[in-house]
């Protein structure tokens, strides 16, 4: 596919005009060189959108097995990629593959062939172990987020992953940090490093970050203050560094009637997306969450970033900072700290804050969520759900919100406090002569 085929999918299917400067090397020097590529740029700067239009510019074989291979530390982050894949809307076939996800539905797709497989690295090791998948004829490897998968954790299996992959197959690496050294055994040729990290022309992210001195060492009064001096409508993420304490936050805040929600990795996988989803549609305005949120996750226009906990590292501060002031957008971050705490040199704080502990928080949810129970193996469509709504209810089609459409679920935004109505009027209803579950989508605590 020819540069200009691509930037005009770029622009009719994702509304991007013009690439950015990051993007446009990236896909300028893939389609003018043989070499591999190490590319560094700061989260939300579009990387997945550059690396995804890097692999079209090559050309693929449909011989049933997977000519490029995407690999991500995260199912989240799996999901997220191939989303922007099929936004792209080629003809090329993509199977997502990652732990949560049904094995036999990854089994048929792969059964089936496909042009690009993306996966975790223990799932994608799974299937080239039970030979569900041939990676011998892969001719592009992205390693998303290289600092992470090539960490002691993943090293093992990226090793012998990529000892099953061609030594000749091209490799882009992409992350928002860098690591002091690649394994030898990813076996890079001549690779080109494209560094926007530091690069600041005066319209890049700006980031306003402030200090919050809590008078006690329990910082939940310090947290509540500080949520009651922010816009009304402000979209937060709270992150801490523990999973006890993700869920002590959560209790306290929804105790306040605060439309918040939870993010951990304990969490069951459709809990996980829930969280995201409803977190983006507006149904929940605050997320409180482990630094597993601060990498590789779709999350869209959030405002404010909340150091509760300090964070453990200089990478994690990057990662977590990098969730606002996207898209060329202003962001605001919070470091909650206590006298007996030392605020690491990589904090640069430029002002103190101090909340008004009288006031209260304002913050409101936009939307209820309607959890449908079937999905895209239902053959249940957005445009089938939209249709069953205006048919059996009062609700116009221009009032229903983001449709998230997965394999065996769908979530539905409608305006807050539509949601009991209109189940209400849904009920004994069909889709597409089918009855399907309709119910109010809640995080299940339970699962946390």
């Amino acid at each position: 596919m020819v540069i200009q085929d691509i930037k005009d999918l770029i622009n009719n299917n994702f509304g991007i005009a013009s690439l950015n400067p990051m993007q446009e090397s990236v896909l300028e020097y893939y389609t003018q060189n043989s070499d591999d590529l190490i590319l560094l740029s700061p989260t939300g700067s579009g990387k997945t959108i550059a690396f995804i239009a890097a692999l079209l510019s090559q050309k693929f074989k449909h011989d049933s097995v997977p000519g490029a291979i995407i690999i991500a530390p995260s199912r989240e982050l799996v999901i997220q990629i191939v989303g922007v894949i099929r936004q792209f809307s080629t003809k090329y076939k993509v199977t997502e593959c990652y732990g949560g996800h049904k094995m036999i539905d990854e089994e048929n797709s792969l059964a089936a062939g496909c042009d690009i497989i993306v996966s975790t690295p223990g799932r994608l090791l799974d299937h080239i172990n039970r030979g569900n998948v041939s990676v011998k004829r892969c001719r592009q490897l992205v390693l998303d987020e290289f600092d992470k998968i090539l960490e002691l954790g993943f090293e093992r299996e990226m090793q012998k992953i990529i000892s099953n992959i061609p030594s000749n197959s091209r490799k882009i690496l992409t992350s928002a940090t860098n690591i002091e050294k690649i394994p030898d055994f990813v076996v890079l040729r001549n690779p080109k490093l494209l560094n926007f990290i530091d690069v600041s022309d005066g319209d890049e992210n700006s980031i306003s970050v402030k200090k919050v001195l809590s008078p006690e060492k329990d910082k939940l009064p310090a947290l509540v203050a500080l949520l009651a001096c922010i816009t009304h409508n402000a979209r937060v993420i709270v992150f801490v560094n523990y999973r006890d304490a993700v869920k002590r936050v959560y209790d306290c805040l929804k105790s306040k009637r605060l439309p918040v929600g939870i993010y951990m990795g304990s969490m069951d996988q459709i809990e996980r997306e829930k969280a995201i989803e409803l977190f983006n549609n507006g149904t929940y305005k605050i997320m409180v969450s482990t630094d597993l949120a601060s990498r590789g996750l779709d999350i869209v226009d959030v405002n404010y970033i909340i150091h509760y906990h300090l964070p453990l590292s200089r990478e994690a501060y990057i990662h977590r900072n990098g969730r606002s002031g996207r898209q060329k957008r202003s962001g605001n971050a919070f470091v909650i700290y206590h006298a007996s705490e030392t605020l690491p040199d990589y904090i640069d704080c430029c002002d103190n804050f101090e909340p008004d502990a009288l006031a209260h928080c304002g913050i409101k949810q936009d939307c209820d969520t309607l959890f449908f129970h079937a999905g895209r193996k239902e053959k249940i469509s957005k445009g089938d759900v939209v249709g069953y709504i205006v048919a059996n209810t009062n609700m116009p089609a221009s009032q229903i919100g983001t449709i998230n459409s997965h394999d065996h679920y769908t979530l539905v935004a409608v305006p807050h406090g539509k949601a009991r109505e209109i189940l209400r009027m849904l009920e004994n209803k069909k889709i597409k002569n089918q009855k399907v579950k309709v119910s109010i989508a809640e995080q299940k605590m339970q699962a946390l």
